[in-house]
């Protein structure tokens, strides 16, 4: 009689070193680089948003004011971080009382978030046109410009420059650009084609046509000047 037998191979064991390979397999990491972009990217767009609806919002009354034909320019925007944004190298452009244009830049505008009445310009010159052409110049290290009056309060290294060629120099001086004067407290050098002069102050009338010396002052003429200096 024959017999048969079954047999049943015993599943091989793993061995323990590939059970521990297996059980010390690192976990798949989800790629989070795509998002750590993202987040990156829009920490920097939403700001730069932000400033942007501040700058409308500052300069659209200048924008879409008539009655002066004033404007405002901007070269570039610089957010300081707090709520009154500083302006980078601003542009003010506007119309006198003759309806001749006039200019104001500067280095840096600060404050110029508060309702836009009272601007702190560092480094601020101011251009005038006079209808016959001919132009004037004020420049100092310091202003303060308010512009629902057109006027320009100068502080610091103040310098006074007409193009037939005299010059003042002073510590203070405000002006008015809608009308076209300015005028000091302060003693004022000068010089120019007529000769030099020292001055307890000056009031400018009509842009530089007429310069009225101020207190105790001191005139020196060239032979053959004649100024328009009173």
């Amino acid at each position: 009689m024959s017999t048969s037998a079954e047999f049943h191979p015993a599943a091989p064991k793993p061995s323990d070193g590939l059970a521990d390979s297996y059980q010390k397999a690192p976990a798949r990491k989800h790629n989070s680089q795509p998002y750590s972009r993202f987040v990156s990217f829009m920490k920097i767009v939403l700001p730069a948003l932000a400033f942007i609806v501040i700058a409308l919002i500052v300069a659209w009354p200048q924008i879409n004011s008539s009655e002066l034909g004033f404007r405002i320019g901007v070269t570039l925007m610089k957010l300081t971080g707090d709520e009154n944004p500083s302006m980078i190298n601003p542009r003010y452009v506007g119309t006198d009382a003759d309806r001749q244009p006039f200019s104001i830049t500067a280095d840096l505008a600060r404050n110029i978030a508060n309702g836009g009445t009272e601007v702190n310009l560092v480094m601020p010159k101011a251009d005038m046109t006079l209808k016959d052409g001919t132009w004037l110049v004020l420049s100092a290290n310091d202003g303060i410009f308010y512009k629902g009056l057109n006027k320009l309060e100068l502080e610091g290294a103040v310098t006074l420059y007409h193009d037939s060629g005299y010059e003042f120099f002073t510590k203070r001086a405000s002006v008015n650009l809608k009308t076209g004067t300015a005028r000091s407290h302060d003693p004022v050098n000068g010089q120019g084609p007529f000769g030099q002069l020292n001055a307890a102050g000056f009031h400018m009338i009509d842009k530089g046509k007429i310069i009225y010396l101020l207190g105790k002052s001191k005139l020196v003429l060239y032979p053959g000047a004649r100024p328009s200096l009173k």
